[in-house]
């Protein structure tokens, strides 16, 4: 029954986690100061020197999206399965969607870009799951009627 949990509640969960534990207390005080989740986000943990002279500063945000999308293309891969528990996931991927858009709307901290792509891509998801499931059938109910 795991495998119909949406593989894209793992980067929400993690988003969760690290914007209010930061909220609480646990961020830098600088990045708090300096705008609240999107700077703890945009906060660098580590820089990877480029040919160009310059460094890329990776962040939380940048980590969760990198994950996100990993996971989105996994996720697409699980929306052609015909298989019951694809039912199962596309209704759960549908209630992910719903309480990420709250949480967007509603709840500060979550107003920030990367929450926001983290959306479109549950969004995507369940686009996905519905369009791929309405194909099948239609071909299903095509070959039907052929005999």
């Amino acid at each position: 029954m795991l495998i119909a949990l949406p593989l894209l509640l793992i980067p929400v969960v993690l988003y969760n986690i690290v914007v209010l534990s930061s909220l609480i207390g646990g961020g830098s005080e600088a990045a708090m100061a300096a705008g609240g989740a999107d700077a703890i986000l945009r906060d660098p943990m580590f820089s990877i020197p480029m040919a160009s002279g310059t460094s890329w500063n990776v962040g939380p945000g940048d980590l969760i999206l990198l994950l996100s999308l990993i996971l989105l293309f996994f996720e697409l891969l699980k929306s052609t399965s015909s298989q019951k528990v694809a039912i199962v996931n596309h209704a759960l991927s549908m209630i992910l969607f719903v309480a990420v858009l709250v949480e967007f709307l509603l709840i500060k901290g979550f107003a920030t870009s990367t929450f926001f792509l983290i959306v479109v891509m549950v969004m995507l998801d369940v686009l996905a799951g519905f369009i791929v499931t309405i194909i099948s059938a239609r071909k299903d109910l095509d070959f039907g009627g052929v005999a």
